[in-house]
């Protein structure tokens, strides 16, 4: 199957500046209260109930932080050069290179899925395959962690913006959330950082965690 062109302009520009992106966001959750107590608060609820991937992990840092709150931890990104970051700040953890849209898991194999800014540089029109992904890899009761920029005009999905890497989109909340519904996966929380944070953008950005729904049989077995 060809790859698609923007998944392959996507790695390549990873590729290129991995060592400066490492150099700049590495110590990010240092300064970010807020984006620490939401990853807390997922990493509470994933602790225990199997492996959590970290989806678009570039150098690790948050594969790292999740797997010192005790999370089984593992990161996947596409860009080969990101990966060789991440293994060698946390050579003992997994990382592998991968897509969103095709996760080397099994069907219901993981606890919980992250995925901080990985949607960004996805088309709109390829976003439901990639939900679709992580709501079938994902284990009755899993919990998704979205995170990503967003906007407040609800009847567009996205909109398009020049991001320094590569052509990226930021996300309507409330279409994701309805997307996310579609494919089994229940809004559990938001947090809506206000466009004032983003001092280069004035982006809001969003964290939405999600709450993967058991099958309608796993919930009639518990009934009977």
């Amino acid at each position: 199957m060809r790859e698609p062109d923007f998944v392959r302009t996507t790695r390549d520009s990873y590729d290129a500046v991995a060592g400066r992106y490492a150099e700049c966001f590495s110590a990010t959750l240092e300064t970010e209260p807020l984006q620490r107590a939401m990853l807390d608060a997922f990493a509470a609820l994933v602790r225990g109930g199997g492996p959590v991937a970290d989806v678009g992990c570039g150098p690790g840092y948050v594969t790292g932080h999740l797997h010192g709150l005790g999370v089984d931890a593992f990161g996947v990104d596409l860009s080969p050069e990101m990966i060789a970051l991440a293994r060698q700040a946390h050579p003992e953890l997994r990382f592998e290179v991968g897509t969103m849209a095709a996760l080397e898991v099994r069907d219901g194999g993981l606890g919980g899925v992250l995925s901080r800014y990985s949607i960004i540089h996805t088309p709109p029109e390829r976003l439901p395959e990639i939900v679709a992904e992580f709501a079938r890899v994902l284990a009755p009761g899993g919990h998704l962690l979205l995170s990503f920029a967003g906007h407040d005009e609800p009847a567009e999905l996205a909109e398009a913006y020049d991001h320094l890497v590569a052509l990226a989109y930021r996300w309507s909340p409330d279409r994701v959330a309805d997307l996310l519904r579609e494919h089994g996966l229940q809004e559990v929380a938001r947090l809506v950082y206000a466009p004032e944070l983003d001092v280069r953008r004035g982006f809001p950005a969003v964290d939405l965690l999600a709450r993967r729904l058991p099958e309608p049989s796993d919930v009639g077995g518990q009934v009977a």
